[in-house]
């Protein structure tokens, strides 16, 4: 099967330009079809341009101007939460399914590692970045035991926090603890993330603290490694940064979890890195770098089931 979908990329930024490419060199259903923003001296738009993509600097208007519009079935958001919904509702009038990159969690949350083929949206959200790395321990944790509490803390360059993530920093922990607890199966959880301005910039790092019921560890390293595999089928610079810790929480002395109350059991605590591919982005910028590849996967998903289901190229019918 040669044919292939044809998307657009709301949002010519770091984002939006690194997912451009990978869709370019390592997309197996999809077909770039058109780059929009809203400043025409975007570097994005730019080399967009160069690389034979049609452009708009006339934003979500601009779009549905450009004649390769008629042809597009999917569309990645890569703007802001404030922006979004305003996107989504223009596209979902036309029959788009729109991949949405940023935290205004209009569509069930979509992390491939865990719930990819379980979802078929009209609008499918990627969390965050933060989400994405941390989401999938918690939730090996929840295979293997009940899971009390969950907290991450995503530690990031500052140099790979653009205008949109400070912007989006409340909707980022708000979206990210809702995640913990929908796809991680945490009855509460937590999200923290770190601009650090160290220099040179540091790769991104995550910590998932996981306050469990008591279970055998073997267990739970086992069920985090087999995750760990899994997410580093689609984002190879993931990888644990050293030994799972575990510590007993024993009820002569159990922690107060705020909500919660009092809690014992085992508590988990893995280190996590990511490591860029450099597409686009460098190294450091894992953070970016794993939202676009769970984007990419995404969106070869969905293109997938269309061209199995002949609803391409036009033919608009809703995904129910």
């Amino acid at each position: 099967m040669n044919e292939k979908v044809k998307v657009a990329i709301i949002g010519p930024g770091n984002i939006g330009t690194d997912l451009m490419i990978k869709v370019m060199r390592n997309s197996q259903h999809l077909e770039m079809a058109a780059m929009v923003g809203v400043d025409p001296k975007s570097d994005g738009l730019a080399r967009a341009e160069r690389m034979g993509v049609a452009t708009t600097a006339e934003g979500i208007d601009g779009l549905l101007k450009l004649d390769v519009f008629k042809n597009i079935d999917i569309v990645f958001d890569a703007t802001s939460a404030s922006a979004h919904k305003h996107h989504n509702d223009v596209l979902q009038k036309h029959g788009v399914q729109v991949i949405e990159l940023t935290p205004a969690a209009v569509g069930p949350y979509v992390i491939p590692a865990i719930n990819l083929e379980a979802e078929n949206a009209s609008n499918m959200n990627m969390v965050t970045c933060g989400g994405q790395a941390t989401i999938p321990i918690v939730a090996a944790v929840s295979r293997v035991a009940k899971v009390h509490y969950a907290e991450i803390v995503a530690s990031i360059s500052s140099r790979s926090a653009g205008p949109g993530t400070r912007a989006n920093i409340d909707e980022f922990t708000e979206t990210t603890r809702s995640a913990i607890e929908t796809l991680g199966g945490a009855t509460r959880g937590k999200a923290i993330i770190v601009l650090n301005p160290a220099e040179p910039p540091l790769i991104m790092r995550d910590t998932v603290f996981v306050l469990s019921d008591l279970v055998d560890v073997n267990a739970v390293e086992d069920s985090v490694a087999q995750m760990i595999a899994s997410v580093q089928a689609y984002v190879p610079g993931y990888r644990l940064k050293q030994k799972i810790q575990f510590d007993i929480v024993s009820p002569e002395k159990p922690l107060n979890v705020p909500g919660l109350g009092v809690k014992h059991g085992l508590k988990t605590s893995v280190f996590l890195e990511v490591e860029g591919a450099v597409h686009y982005l460098p190294s450091y910028a894992g953070n970016l770098d794993i939202m676009t590849s769970a984007a990419l996967a995404c969106g070869d998903m969905m293109a997938r089931r269309r061209l199995a289901a002949g609803v391409v190229r036009g033919q608009k019918e809703p995904i129910q």
